[in-house]
């Protein structure tokens, strides 16, 4: 019997809604929770205090805080990579209160399994744990500005795979 070659196409991913529960294997989801809430400034201010945790690991590192500015995706959209930053965590909190997708994927063997295409909210953000494979930022509809927290070193944080099949993620506004 002949072999048949390995298909290569793309794999359809459903986008599902951002919440803690679903996001905890990948980092925190950063949002004002109600217990979390302080109030400081003689009552005029609410805190919401610790939401997430920066990691930064090795000789070196420190934390910084940037602002990265995102063009909207095309869609469908082909997702053929994937990221992770082996020695701290990365948080993305949006400035424009726009809604954004989120696409991680759990480790298998020291690769990217298959995506997970989280819609958030323009009120969420997300701390990625060190070492959690993630796509790049992806903005939906306009140019959206994020505050990103993440580690810096004169050495390198980021590792970088490429499927050998995309996956798809269809357009964002027909899974609401």
């Amino acid at each position: 019997m002949p072999e048949t070659a390995p298909t290569t196409a793309p794999i359809g991913l459903p986008i599902r809604p951002l919440t803690k529960a679903a996001f905890a294997p990948f980092g925190t989801v950063i949002e004002a929770d109600p217990a979390r809430m302080r109030l400081i400034n003689s009552g005029a201010t609410e805190r919401y205090h610790a939401l997430a945790e920066a990691e930064a690991v090795g000789e070196g590192a420190h934390v910084i805080i940037n602002i990265f500015r995102g063009s909207p995706r095309a869609f469908p959209y082909a997702v053929t990579m994937m990221e992770r930053h082996p020695f701290g965590s990365q948080s993305f909190s949006p400035i424009d209160n726009r809604p954004w997708l989120v696409v991680v994927a759990e480790d298998e063997n020291g690769r990217p399994g298959t995506p997970q295409v989280f819609r958030a909210g323009g009120r969420q953000g997300v701390n990625y744990h060190r070492n959690v494979w993630h796509h790049p930022l992806m903005t939906v509809g306009a140019v959206s500005d994020f505050l990103v927290v993440d580690r810096s070193d004169p050495g390198g944080n980021l590792e970088e795979f490429f499927y050998d099949r995309p996956f798809i993620i269809e357009d964002p506004g027909a899974s609401a």
